[in-house]
């Protein structure tokens, strides 16, 4: 069966109605106050048994339809588990108070807010690699509200900070952001060739922290003498040890032994409740309940990314992302790649990197490792275009706003225009990567 004939079906059509219907209820959540993951799930799994309805109607061989599915299936997995992991480790040290500490050691200091907008936004593009771009933005985003709740020239500004630096931290690692890790596990670039994004990265984020330095205010923010202090709780340098320890397992894993990333992560999450174990029989009074931690993952989020990867493995099955890969023909990969930038700015990245894997261009390392980097850091140009920036706009809500992001957008353009510029020098005329 070609894939193509399906898209001309009364199945193809329906189906790309639902997609799109149900991408505008994901698009407009904070409108109808309804959750992503909800409307996400509804047409991931309505669009397949539609298809199977299909199928069975016209007496069509079920195999491709059950192949594709399977297919699916272990990618998405390898995805879920992934992330589940690291989510059970970040609430682990929100659990631990590793957090706390640093806001507290942040606010204590009698930094301006010159500096404290630069550390900040240093953190977070140091921090995403590891700890996932949004997680980073929400974190420090919480940082920022501490130090001064009423300053809008520096929370503005700052907000605007740690999405660029959280986005573009995330873009040069295989886990930073979920388009790389989507792309490390499609095998599109060894964990290496991901750190060759260091460069383009982090010029673009420090000329636009550059620029916007420009518009923080002098002088420093008050600070609460009569505030506890807050230490980390018993056993917290432990468990942020098994947590680079997982990191390194899956990644030596994957690229030495062709182990999936996943599996390395469950190897660290096993470590993790085995420490637990030991943690509550040697230190009474304190107990350190990773199942508790488990439970406090944001399950939406996964959900989201089952149902949105399922409509577009979909969307690939009935035949209609063939049309990206003669869209890339006729353009080329560079102009193609820049483009998903512009669109991930107003389309969720997640759903446009799918798409891009799905209808798999025919493209070197150099043009994967480009996309990698538009899909990340273009989300930052609109306020909405990524999750770090919902997450600040959630966090710093009445402050960090759509209109507050658009006059300073210019900012960002030109830290993504820098990044394009050093990408090309970098992988096109020099060579290195």
């Amino acid at each position: 069966m070609e894939e193509l004939s399906l898209s001309h079906s009364w199945v193809g059509y329906i189906n790309l109605v639902i997609f799109i219907v149900g991408y505008y209820f994901i698009a407009t959540e904070e409108k109808f106050r309804i959750n992503k993951a909800k409307p996400a799930l509804l047409i991931g799994t309505l669009m397949f048994i539609l298809i199977g309805i299909y199928f069975k109607l016209n007496g069509l061989d079920p195999t491709p339809l059950h192949e594709e599915m399977e297919r699916l299936i272990l990618e998405i997995a390898e995805i879920f588990f992934f992330l589940f992991v690291a989510m059970t480790y970040i609430e682990t040290f929100i659990e631990r108070k590793v957090f706390d500490v640093l806001k507290y050691k942040l606010t204590s200091k009698g930094y301006s807010y010159k500096k404290l907008f630069w550390i900040t936004g240093s953190l977070a593009f140091f921090i995403s690699p590891f700890a996932d771009n949004l997680t980073t933005a929400l974190i420090l985003s919480t940082v920022l509200y501490t130090i001064d709740r009423k300053k809008v020239n520096f929370l503005v500004p700052g907000g605007i900070n740690i999405v660029v630096a959280a986005n573009a931290g995330g873009a040069w690692s295989p886990f930073g952001d979920i388009t790389t890790l989507m792309a490390w596990t499609a095998g599109k670039g060894e964990f290496v060739d991901f750190l060759y994004l260091f460069l383009p990265s982090i010029t673009g984020w420090i000329l636009t922290a550059w620029l916007l330095s420009r518009f923080v205010p002098k002088g420093e923010p008050h600070f609460d003498a009569t505030l506890p202090k807050e230490e980390l709780k018993p056993g917290a340098k432990v468990v942020i040890f098994l947590g680079v320890f997982t990191i390194i397992t899956a990644v030596l894993g994957h690229q030495l032994f062709h182990i999936p990333a996943m599996w390395g992560m469950m190897f660290g999450l096993a470590l993790l409740k085995i420490y637990s174990y030991f943690h509550k029989r040697r230190v009474k009074g304190d107990r350190l309940d990773i199942y508790v931690n488990m439970k406090l993952v944001e399950n939406d989020t996964l959900l989201f990314f089952f149902g949105i990867l399922s409509a577009v493995g979909a969307l690939h099955f009935l035949g209609y992302l063939e049309y990206i890969s003669k869209l890339y023909n006729t353009i080329g990969a560079t102009s193609g790649n820049i483009g998903v930038g512009f669109v991930s700015a107003i389309v969720d990245n997640v759903p446009v990197m799918s798409a891009i894997l799905k209808a798999d261009p025919n493209m070197g390392t150099d043009q994967w490792m480009l996309v990698t980097l538009t899909a990340g850091i273009g989300g930052s140009l609109i306020s909405f275009g990524s999750a770090a920036g919902v997450g600040v706009m959630g966090r710093l809500r009445g402050i960090y706003t759509f209109n507050s992001h658009m006059k300073y957008a210019w900012t960002v353009l030109a830290g993504y225009i820098l990044s394009l510029i050093v990408w090309y020098i970098q992988f096109e005329i020099l060579g290195l990567y």
